[in-house]
């Protein structure tokens, strides 16, 4: 059996970009007619037929089963639990409508793990991938090439910009790194030294949020000499060690910017050298654990988001493409930016 048919054939057949070539498959306007009727030679020419169309004539049934795949990085505690929530969520809504959500969750950061469970989803014969992953080039570029060859992805949580990705779940990150910065400027002296720790800046999320937080820092006045920043891995014991030796080392240390989980450790490293109510202690994300935080003084604001709509929402956004041929509005999951503290739980 031959080849099926790509948008890249077709685009260099009728000798123009991907991008005009989606044009025409979706009746947009910016393309003249001499060009619009070559490109519809070259999909008559090669047989091409879209992802969505393929779908909604193999799926015109509601008994044909339709397989969607999600891939989870390494991370447990509360994202692990809500973001599972989520899909589950998805899977009782979707169940009489023959959807199938195949799991893989990743062990390691490593990139060339995260491109294997990407395999064994595809041959589980998932129609739709919904992705949180580390911003590697490999993988950007494999989930790129996927949506290239009909399969659609949406990314949750920390993004893949440049994967071609259908749209992202999730908060605006950086803005949410500009919020941090914007309470610890009015929490700390002008130009007290600050850490910020992330979780891993290979994942876009992390890196976003962080550079958010940096940029806000520098227009408040605080040079960024005085800004630490230390990466953790998500690690309870990780961030008590890197916590730990900051505060040894900058016994000045005013601030300390929790972009990343394990905010319990950070709370342990600094009630350990006594600096508890001393050292102002801005996170992200409201569990059982970080609220008892706030009550008691470790943790002064925390801004939290949704992980089980970031769990959920991809799944539906897939099946209504796949099923419907309807593309999902990127604003309808949004994730707001709120902030809590100990006065307002």
């Amino acid at each position: 059996m031959g080849k099926r048919p790509t948008i890249q054939m077709v685009a260099d057949l009728a000798g123009v970009s991907r991008g005009t070539v989606d044009r025409v498959l979706n009746n947009r306007s910016y393309v003249s007619a001499p060009v619009r009727q070559r490109v519809l030679a070259a999909i008559a020419e090669t047989g091409y037929v879209s992802h969505r169309e393929h779908y909604q004539q193999t799926l015109r049934s509601a008994a044909a089963q339709l397989t969607l795949g999600v891939l989870l990085p390494n991370w447990g505690d509360q994202f692990r639990a809500e973001v599972e929530q989520g899909i589950r969520m998805a899977r009782e809504e979707l169940e009489d409508a023959a959807v199938r959500v195949v799991v893989r969750r990743c062990s390691t950061d490593l990139p060339q793990e995260a491109l294997d469970l990407l395999e064994e989803l595809l041959a589980e014969g998932a129609a739709g991938l919904a992705v949180c992953a580390l911003n590697d080039r490999t993988v950007e570029e494999r989930v790129a090439r996927l949506v290239e060859t009909g399969i659609p992805c949406v990314t949750f949580n920390s993004d893949l910009p440049d994967s071609r990705r259908i749209c992202f779940v999730g908060q605006d990150v950086y803005r949410t790194g500009r919020v941090a910065a914007e309470l610890m400027g009015k929490s700390v002296p002008p130009g007290a030294r600050v850490l910020a720790t992330v979780g891993n800046r290979k994942f876009h999320g992390h890196q976003k949020r962080l550079q958010g937080f940096l940029d806000r820092m520098e227009e408040l006045g605080f040079d960024r000499g005085q800004i630490l920043v230390g990466e953790t891995f998500n690690d309870y014991k990780t961030t008590v060690q890197v916590i730990s030796r900051t505060l040894e080392s900058y016994p000045d240390l005013a601030g300390i910017y929790m972009a990343n989980l394990s905010v319990s450790g950070c709370a342990e490293a600094v009630r350990a050298q006594g600096r508890k109510g001393r050292v102002r202690v801005i996170c992200h994300d409201i569990n059982a654990g970080i609220r008892q935080l706030l009550l008691d003084g470790s943790v002064d604001y925390t801004i939290p988001q949704d992980f089980i709509q970031q769990g959920y929402a991809p799944i539906l956004l897939l099946k209504d493409l796949l099923r419907k041929g309807k593309l999902p509005d990127p604003a309808r999951f949004a994730g707001r930016i709120g902030i809590l503290c100990r006065e307002n739980l």
